[in-house]
């Protein structure tokens, strides 16, 4: 026998199979948690306005021109076959997926009449880009609207025809000299609407007699652009070389950051001074210094830190990511940027007071970002390897993908170069490590570099020029010796040091002795050390030491007396304010580290004291930042396993099934008095397997309600299956404060 169409969109929720509430639920999870009590308690999470903007910006362009189809529908309710002839140029299967995607999601609800829910509605503000209708806006159009639009002058009806596109709101231009415009005629003719001072809006009616057979505006189907291709051998060599270039970069950024930290701005972030010292120590440009600073402060190698929290210094965390292999510390560095809340791009434009923006700046914070880059390339995870789309391409696809959300894609071309810097993208195609990373984070993308990375060597190789070669990166602890006895001068594949006299001389203000430079050298050399390179450690450490300075403020000491009055005659030591003490000592003012600044940079060697006489080495101080792992501060919802929603479910039906229940008859007990009559309807229960609504109260003193399968009732206790909790369980017969027969109402499958 035929029902009537439900008449709500509770009510047509109870029509749902199971399968497709399981369906809403998965496509909307943010409704699944806490599990809705009931279908109507499902109804009105639906409604949410934040639910349903979250729902609306997933569509893609065609699903929502379906969606427009019933919104401007002069009723409400439109039949499905109404709906695929309104738009007879979109292909059928292109419309059976947008109508099936919106109801899936509640979007849309009814079977003989599809409706859309008031708060989808007040949602799209300007269904198919038309305007509000005439009435709304309190506009009084012309009675002949055909006539008078055939009237206007060109320029005018230009203004209408391009409000009539995708946009019905324009900005009111000035007016030069006290003359109309277009749009200001249009406005005094009633043709557009006043939205504010300075806003305007076409009216609905004026829209579709200018689109005319096209009310809804051209097909909007998926764009099909041309497909990039690429060898993937050859990607993956690529992205390998990128992602060994970005470790080493940011190993000796920290590196440069360990031995003197950036100040921090009052502002936040790095000042201009310390960008332009670390982009001419790593012989970069500027934009690529500030780059490498916010990838190494997304990945949480670098932070505020120092005695006064007033210094960017590296974390903690750097010092395990030293330790690891190539392929996990690229991994770290792709990890964070693809979490990272901050848009690098960004650097160097200039914000709403026309001041450049600075490097790890709080205005960069962006935390929409994760979401538009993991969006991005999963457009491209979907083609298959070796293949990818040019960058417009992927915009025009995204923007079609997700409409709603494209006033947000404007840093994408940037994020896609910062991806090929990383080695995540190679000319528009994802490396092998790309996806592993877009599918499993910074395990899957270790495992897709493993392999095209070297691995690290334990050696250099020396040459006569004073040069070491260093023929792959290298394992921490050389790392670490190097960057104290030779200076970087360029790095690469194959990281150049060269060793220098002020490179000896630091090495020797740090601890080592002439005879441990020989031997590092000799150690870690597959090449014979040229001799030139023994004579150079030899002659600065026979200078090295021969003045002595310490505090008196500071003092100045040798046995060579002629060297001491060298130094004090000499015009480039001035800055030192020395005097003569004694025959062999000099004193100064200033502390004992300006002496030996003003001494060193005079071309002299000297060496620091200690009290006692002995000399004072200068330990390789390695302050950190406490840091943290920046990631994303509203992380997506957790998509509900297929248990979770199988039992969310259950607990609808069941809570469903308890609203009936109490619509009828139940027989009701004072808790600790079971009655001859709740005995007789739990009996008829367990004999008949029909389920019961229960009302209950545990031992706390809670009471709740529940639908429950009766299997036994002996001894005082009823055991059964409790549907909302999907689990068995036991309740006393005398906690029981109401029990009553629940009819079974399964929607048709």
């Amino acid at each position: 026998m035929p029902t009537d169409p439900p008449a709500t969109l509770a009510g047509w929720l109870r029509t749902r199979s199971d399968e497709q509430l399981s369906a809403l639920l998965a496509a909307r999870p943010d409704v699944a948690r806490p599990a809705p009590s009931d279908l109507v308690a499902l109804a009105s999470r639906l409604a949410v306005p934040v639910s349903v903007d979250r729902a609306l910006d997933e569509l893609d362009a065609a699903t929502l021109q379906v969606l427009d189809v019933v919104l401007l529908a002069p009723t409400d309710g439109v039949a499905p076959d109404e709906l695929i002839a309104a738009l007879p140029d979109v292909p059928d299967d292109v419309l059976e997926t947008g109508l099936e995607r919106l109801t899936t999601r509640a979007l849309l609800w009814g079977d003989d009449a599809l409706h859309a829910p008031d708060p989808v509605r007040r949602a799209v503000r300007h269904p198919g880009g038309l305007g509000r209708r005439a009435t709304e806006l309190r506009v009084q159009l012309p009675s002949d609207l055909a006539a008078t639009i055939a009237e206007l002058a060109p320029e005018e009806r230009e203004v209408l025809e391009r409000l009539a596109g995708e946009r019905p709101v324009g900005h009111l231009p000035d007016s030069p000299n006290g003359g109309s415009t277009p749009a200001r005629r249009l406005l005094q003719r009633g043709l557009l609407a006043r939205i504010d001072a300075l806003n305007v809006e076409l009216p609905r009616e004026i829209g579709l007699h200018l689109r005319g057979d096209s009310p809804y505006g051209p097909p909007k189907l998926r764009p099909e652009p041309a497909v990039v291709t690429r060898d993937v051998e050859s990607v993956d060599r690529r992205a390998a070389g990128a992602a060994l270039e970005s470790v080493g970069r940011i190993g000796e950024l920290l590196t440069l950051l360990e031995e003197e930290p950036a100040g921090l701005l009052r502002s936040g972030g790095v000042g201009v001074r310390d960008q332009k010292r670390l982009a001419k120590a790593l012989h970069v440009g500027e934009p690529e210094a500030a780059w490498l600073l916010e990838l190494a402060y997304a990945a949480g190698l670098l932070d505020v830190g120092g005695p006064h929290r007033d210094e960017w210094l590296p974390t903690r965390a750097y010092d395990i990511w030293r330790e690891q292999d190539l392929p996990d510390r690229w991994a770290v560095l792709a990890g964070g940027w693809l979490t990272g809340v901050r848009l690098p791009s960004l650097v160097g434009q200039r914000d709403v007071a026309g001041k450049a923006v600075n490097p790890l700046s709080p205005d960069l914070t962006r935390h929409t970002a994760p979401a538009i880059r993991r969006a991005a390339l999963t457009v491209l995870g979907e083609y298959p390897a070796g293949s990818g789309l040019a960058p417009d391409d992927l915009v025009a696809l995204l923007r079609w993908r997700t409409p709603r959300r494209a006033d947000r894609l404007a840093p994408v071309p940037g994020m896609l170069e910062e991806a090929a810097r990383l080695g995540v993208l190679v000319g528009g195609v994802l490396s092998t490590a790309g996806r592993g990373l877009l599918a499993s984070g910074e395990d899957g993308a270790a495992d897709g570099m493993r392999g095209l990375l070297p691995e690290p060597v334990d050696h250099v190789l020396a040459q006569p020029d004073l040069s070491l070669i260093a023929p792959g990166p290298l394992v921490a602890e050389l790392a670490d010796t190097l960057a104290v006895v030779a200076d970087v001068e360029s790095s690469g594949g194959a990281t150049v040091f060269r060793v220098s006299e002020p490179s000896v001389r630091r090495a020797l203000d740090a601890g080592w002795s002439a005879s441990d430079l020989h031997d590092f050298f000799g150690r870690s050399s597959r090449t014979p050390v040229p001799q030139a390179l023994d004579y150079l450690i030899d002659d600065v450490a026979r200078q090295h030491g021969r003045l002595r300075v310490g505090s008196i403020e500071s003092y100045v000491r040798s046995d060579d007396h002629g060297l001491l009055s060298q130094v004090l005659n000499d015009r480039r030591t001035a800055s030192a304010e020395l005097r003569r003490l004694a025959p062999g000592v000099l004193v100064s003012g200033l502390g004992a580290d300006e002496v030996l600044t003003a001494l060193r940079e005079a071309g002299y060697a000297p060496a620091g004291e200690r009290a006692g006489g002995a000399v004072l080495t200068r330990p390789p101080a390695r302050p950190r930042a406490l840091g943290r792992k920046t990631a994303d501060s509203a992380p997506a919802p957790r998509a509900l396993t297929p248990d979770e929603v199988g039992a969310t479910v259950r607990q609808m039906r069941a809570g469903d099934a308890a609203l009936s229940a109490r619509r009828g008859e139940a027989v009701r007990q004072v808790p600790g008095v079971t009655t001859a009559t709740t005995l007789e309807l739990l009996s008829r229960a367990v004999r008949e397997g029909a389920p019961v609504w229960l009302g209950y109260v545990d031992a706390q003193g809670s009471g709740s309600q529940r639908v429950v399968r009766p299997v036994s009732l002996v001894g005082g206790f009823l055991q059964g299956y409790d549907e909302r909790r999907g689990e068995n369980s036991t309740f006393a017969v005398h906690r029981i404060t109401s029990v009553a027969l629940v009819e079974e109402d399964r929607p048709a499958e």
